[in-house]
């Protein structure tokens, strides 16, 4: 007989049960921003950094290892869930009671792959929860949390020249998301990036722009598209009767 999923914890980030932050070695700027935000959200004395050097070869390649070694560390620690973040993250709009909420569906559906405090979707549909929404993951990985048997399977994955949040994209099925997302990363936007692809996110409003349009759009979609359509009629029919006067 199956034991029986034991009683979610009495605060939010109890939830987790190991919770780390990557940092460069070279940016103790970013290490000490990143200590203030945690402790504006009550995460003061449970994060612990992770600090690496920067791997000048191979920034992707870098960024990978740096996040399964937080992956390492959890599991041999024994945790269940473990939250990751990276450390030019920053928080806007953070709701303790929603991520309780969110935590509390979590533990019920016990089923799930991965949550996202923050990250950019292909696609967004609502669960049973408000606070949740399941999300087919697209890029950026400064904030989640991983539940032990899909971190393991993460960990089997071998350096291939494929970035961190690509392999994650791969996968589609138990993956969700805060409703609404709380966790941005800088305005300094990631590492794992080319020069053309940061002018161009800088230009449409940097990272934490483009990723509140994302939620904004994938959350939306139908009501969007729709509006739009509806106008395009409008439009068509005016035309049509001005032709005809």
């Amino acid at each position: 007989m199956t034991p029986p999923n034991p009683a979610p914890p009495p605060s939010c980030w109890d939830f987790f049960d190991t919770i780390y932050c990557i940092s460069l070695d070279s940016r103790p700027d970013r290490q000490l921003e990143a200590r203030r935000q945690f402790a504006a959200i009550g995460l003061a004395d449970r994060v612990e950094f992770i600090v690496v050097r920067k791997n000048m070869a191979d920034q992707a390649e870098g960024i990978f290892r740096s996040h399964m070694l937080c992956l390492q560390k959890g599991l041999a620690a024994g945790a269940r869930h473990i939250l990751v973040f990276e450390d030019d993250v920053f928080f806007r709009g953070f709701n303790r009671q929603r991520l309780e909420e969110a935590c509390r569906f979590l533990h019920d559906t016990g089923r799930w792959n991965a949550f996202f405090l923050g990250c950019i979707t292909g696609g967004s549909a609502p669960t049973s929860a408000g606070a949740v929404r399941r999300i087919r993951y697209r890029c950026l990985a400064h904030a989640y949390a991983l539940n032990r048997p899909f971190a393991e399977r993460l960990l089997r994955e071998e350096w291939r020249g494929i970035p961190y949040d690509k392999l994650l994209s791969r996968y589609d099925d138990g993956l969700f998301a805060l409703h609404p997302m709380c966790a941005y990363q800088g305005l300094a936007g990631s590492d794992n990036r080319t020069v053309v692809l940061d002018r161009l996110r800088t230009l449409c409003g940097g990272l934490p722009f483009l990723q509140k349009c994302s939620e904004i759009y994938q959350n939306n979609k139908v009501m969007i598209i729709a509006a739009h359509l509806l106008v395009a009629i409008i439009a068509i029919v005016l035309l049509t009767l001005g032709h005809r006067t």
